[in-house]
């Protein structure tokens, strides 16, 4: 309730924004110049409980820093944090029934790993169909795995599809060069249009459905520019 209330009292001073939450395949897209956002979420996978919370901010027009984190609790526990810190810029803005192409690096941690951070970078690129109802986007980059000292390719394909003037569903899949890939499938509904956002998901890892899934639920806030 905490985390709640200190996020409701953020929209008093975030501002307007673009983003694609709750997918893990990111969008060739940015929050809007001058402006920030705050998404949060809670992700629910057996007995962990995780607490997310990324503000985001434009303050140049084209380019937007995330800085946030997570924290992650077993049996009322708090186990172990997370942080994620990215930069990311567009090399050509999304047209509607056009494409855009981004550029993003950062670096990250997970819950059960908040000493042993893996930087990345990748490229993704959007795809605008039927007037912007239809919207595909595509991930290919690259990550080191500093605890296993290894280097892994990464990608993500998703899809928002508009389902009527607030909702969308949301389907993606994505993965590494190694390993079987994930999926994750879900709602997004504008409780306020344009300033308050709640999202849902489905999601598990292929060949381990009954092990990995896992279910989240987000809101995001958003307000007039701010800069």
């Amino acid at each position: 309730m905490r985390l709640l209330s200190t996020l409701l009292c953020l929209i008093a001073i975030v501002p307007a924004a673009q983003a694609a939450r709750p997918m893990i395949t990111d969008d060739a897209r940015l929050t809007d110049a001058g402006a920030c956002q705050v998404e949060s979420w809670v992700h629910l996978h057996g007995s962990q409980r995780e607490l997310w919370a990324l503000p985001a901010c434009n303050p140049g027009g084209n380019f937007e820093l995330t800085l946030g984190g997570a924290l992650a609790y077993t049996d009322s526990h708090q186990d172990s944090g997370a942080m994620v810190i990215q930069g990311k810029t567009l090399l050509k803005p999304l047209e509607t029934n056009g494409y855009g192409i981004g550029l993003a690096a950062g670096y990250a941690t997970q819950p059960g790993s908040a000493h042993t951070g893996n930087p990345y970078f990748y490229v993704p690129v959007s795809f605008s169909l039927a007037d912007d109802r239809v919207v595909i986007h595509t991930n290919l980059g690259y990550t080191r795995e500093r605890e296993n000292q290894e280097n892994r390719l990464t990608w993500g394909l998703g899809s928002e599809i508009q389902i009527t003037d607030r909702a969308w569903l949301i389907a993606e899949s994505y993965g590494q060069d190694k390993g079987n890939p994930f999926f994750q499938m879900g709602v997004r509904y504008w409780i306020v249009p344009g300033h308050v956002q709640i999202d849902t998901t489905y999601g598990s890892q292929f060949g381990a459905l009954s092990d990995q899934h896992w279910f989240s639920v987000g809101l995001r806030l958003i307000s007039p520019t701010l800069f």
